[in-house]
């Protein structure tokens, strides 16, 4: 991924996850309470946005610092979203309730994101 392309993601998750949790408050609202899932869109959202702000921060980050292992955090934080959250949503909006077993798949991908960060900060300054 470029540089370009990091941020260009981040700032997309970052309107998405606005536009999503907007739709879930108002749109979903309803449905989301009645079938106890409120907890669970709420924590994809709040993931989502955690994690689009550490890309965001790779992306910075490259201005300053070459290192590899930015891009795997890069990699991870974008894959991570789209696992954890996106089957989070489905699972929410569907009831398709094995998708919570890929749930931790996009959990791991997040780790392995913040663990490239701590490595690529460790090697880099």
């Amino acid at each position: 991924m470029t540089q370009k392309s990091i941020l260009l993601i981040a700032t997309a998750f970052g309107a998405l996850t606005v536009a999503i949790g907007a739709f879930g408050a108002h749109a979903l609202g309803p449905m989301l309470r009645e079938t106890n899932r409120i907890d669970t869109f709420e924590t994809a959202v709040k993931y989502q946005m955690y994690h689009t702000l550490a890309l965001l921060a790779v992306g910075l980050l490259l201005f300053r610092v070459e290192q590899p292992a930015l891009q795997v955090a890069a990699w991870c934080f974008f894959l991570g979203i789209l696992i954890f959250s996106g089957s989070l949503y489905t699972l929410c909006i569907t009831g398709i309730t094995w998708l919570g077993a890929i749930t931790p798949i996009g959990g791991t991908a997040l780790i392995v994101g913040w663990g490239a960060l701590f490595y690529a900060i460790l090697k880099a300054l």
